[in-house]
């Protein structure tokens, strides 16, 4: 469980989730324009919410992974419990049926 947590860094996600997609981000520059302000304000903003869905998605999909690791290890230890008693009672059939 702890690789997969790891793997998909789902802790690391939530601490940089508003952070740029890939640390895309745009300088303000020197003195003050209006227009390349909102145009710098908004590249900014819209890297900031691509990251957010980025790594929103990424959550969600590690999060499913786990719940499917961990459904998946409980069948298998399920069935590695069941195991012996599948084999004796398969081989106590097989004698009744060779018998008869």
């Amino acid at each position: 469980m702890e690789f997969n947590l790891n793997y998909f860094s789902i802790t690391l996600l939530l601490k940089t989730f508003f952070s740029p997609w890939r640390r895309y981000s745009w300088s303000y520059g020197k003195g003050f324009d209006l227009g390349k302000f909102f145009e710098t304000f908004f590249s900014n903003l819209i890297s900031r919410i691509l990251g957010a869905l980025m790594r929103l998605f990424l959550i969600i999909f590690g999060i499913i992974a786990e719940i499917f690791i961990f459904v998946i290890g409980i069948i298998v230890i399920f069935g590695w419990i069941i195991l012996p008693f599948l084999v004796i009672g398969g081989f106590i059939l097989g004698v009744k049926l060779c018998l008869t």
